[in-house]
């Protein structure tokens, strides 16, 4: 491996002592605590877990948090009335409607519900509009992970070619919006990208965020280039032992390591970061709504 590895786990512990930091200014200074409301429908393990880790580490931050698990049943009428009631309370700051929602859900009626100055998904369609025309808006958490660390490790980013693979509204759009806001060159590839390796073998910075286990191989990458992995894929591990599995991302690491100039690992790379930059946008949502000076350096 001759790639520097950008650490997200140590890098992310460092975003929330900022934001620990600034917590403590504002219950001190202006008796204010930042509060986060997560509402969770259903049993999905994998939501459990993600939800009691986000509870854990708003608490750790001191802030507020406050949870509302509703049967995978529940109405939709019964659920926007949940998130009319968060959008009235003073207390909350930031609302996360958590991911996947089950199939009678309209998920872009419930995101859309949510008052865009407490969405700290950054999912909102006023959010969205707003950052891909270049105004003060919420961001959604991994693609603002993603950007604090390329700007950490890079410092400006003007004139880079980069190359996002994937366009989700999640992960791959506001990417490209953030990286052309920081005067890069953009190219958003995808499965119909034609010659889609040249594509990526342009990037001073490529962004994986297709979904697809190890897809892009280490002859794809530009000597020297930036990746952030943006995957998670669970893929059989027979060497582990019989039905056990491990984590890969989008890129092939080891290939893509030799390669590179620096590289996120998976696990321990961009997945830390999301939840930080959750905390980072509930801290940003407070201070706008209590006409307070926004924390540098913990927003796009």
């Amino acid at each position: 491996m001759t790639a520097t590895l950008l650490d997200g786990k140590a890098f992310a512990a460092t975003v929330r002592d900022k934001v620990a930091t600034h917590v403590a200014n504002l219950k001190r200074d202006h008796d204010i605590t930042p509060g986060l409301a997560v509402v969770l429908v259903g049993e999905d393990p994998a939501s459990q877990v993600y939800v009691r880790a986000k509870g854990k580490q708003t608490v750790e931050v001191g802030m507020n948090s406050f949870e509302h698990k509703l049967d995978d049943d529940v109405s939709e009428a019964d659920l926007l009335a949940v998130v009319n009631r968060l959008n009235d309370d003073p207390a909350v700051h930031g609302i996360l409607v958590q991911l996947p929602l089950p199939g009678h859900l309209d998920s872009d009626l419930i995101i859309n519900a949510i008052n865009p100055a407490k969405d700290v998904d950054g999912f909102h369609v006023s959010n969205v509009g707003l950052l891909g025309t270049g105004q003060k808006s919420m961001v959604p958490c991994t693609p603002l992970g993603c950007l604090m660390m390329l700007r950490d490790h890079h410092g400006s980013l003007s004139g880079m070619e980069a190359v996002i693979i994937g366009r989700s509204n999640i992960v791959g759009k506001p990417m490209a919006q953030l990286l052309l806001n920081d005067s890069c060159t953009v190219t958003i590839a995808h499965s119909r990208t034609k010659s889609l390796a040249d594509v990526v073998r342009r990037a001073d910075i490529v962004v994986a965020a297709v979904g697809r286990p190890e897809m892009v191989p280490g002859d794809w990458i530009k000597p020297g280039a930036t990746v952030i992995d943006v995957g998670i894929n669970r893929i059989p591990a027979p060497d582990k032992g019989e039905g056990k599995s491990r984590l890969v991302g989008d890129v092939d690491f080891d290939s893509c390591a030799a390669v590179a100039g620096a590289i996120t690992p998976v696990p321990g790379g961009v997945g830390p970061m999301t939840i930080a930059c959750l905390l980072a946008n509930t801290l940003t949502a407070c201070c706008r709504a209590s006409g307070l000076d926004e924390p540098g350096g913990l927003t796009a």
